[in-house]
């Protein structure tokens, strides 16, 4: 089972991002704080569980988490500052969303930036080690995962509703044939070197 805490009398939240290698769509971030009786058995990675499992415990971090938020930053953004920074910048917003200010921030992965002068520890693998962090992840998983589903509606010809942005096989086809949408990311490699010229020559 995962660990509640990381420091021993600090209020903690725990921030982890969704949709850092996609193709197309925002990178999604959360930030959690979690009460100090909390406990769950399944609750992990969320890449580790199942939809229905993921969506379950999405409620149940909502409704027991002393406070949460979720932020997006756009594909135009992420093209403007690269995706490690937008992956920052969101969980930063995240972050600035709660209601209740952390004491103590734990980050999923190895990179982070400062954010005000609240004391921060990267965990890597976090969301497999900490309860917050894991809540963050499933949290930003979901809502993200929502969110191209919304937008697959919209752009049906890319198979957001399966693939939720990733670089899949179908998504690449539907790319070749279609070309760019205002949600993909232009910085990205959507297609090799010599197609993605020409992607952008049309």
């Amino acid at each position: 089972m995962l660990r509640l805490r990381f420091t021993d009398n600090l209020l903690e939240a725990g921030t982890d991002e969704a949709g850092r290698g996609c193709l197309a769509g925002p990178v999604v971030a959360a930030a959690v704080i979690l009460p100090d009786n909390f406990s769950h058995e399944v609750l992990r990675d969320s890449k580790k569980l199942n939809p229905s499992q993921r969506n379950e415990l999405a409620e149940i971090i909502k409704d027991q988490a002393v406070c949460y938020a979720v932020a997006h930053i756009s594909p135009q953004r992420i093209d403007e500052i690269n995706i490690l920074n937008a992956s920052i910048e969101a969980m930063h917003k995240s972050i600035a969303k709660l209601n209740t200010q952390p004491e103590y921030i734990l980050v999923d992965g190895n990179r982070f930036k400062p954010y005000k002068e609240i004391p921060h520890r990267c965990i890597i693998k976090g969301d497999d080690k900490y309860f917050s962090i894991a809540a963050a992840s499933v949290l930003a998983k979901v809502d993200r995962d929502n969110y191209m589903q919304q937008q697959a509606e919209i752009y049906p010809s890319y198979h957001w509703s399966s693939n939720m942005g990733y670089p899949t096989k179908a998504h690449r086809e539907a790319i070749r044939s279609h070309g760019i949408s205002p949600l993909h990311r232009l910085t990205f490699r959507l297609l090799p070197d010599a197609e993605q010229l020409d992607l952008f020559d049309k």
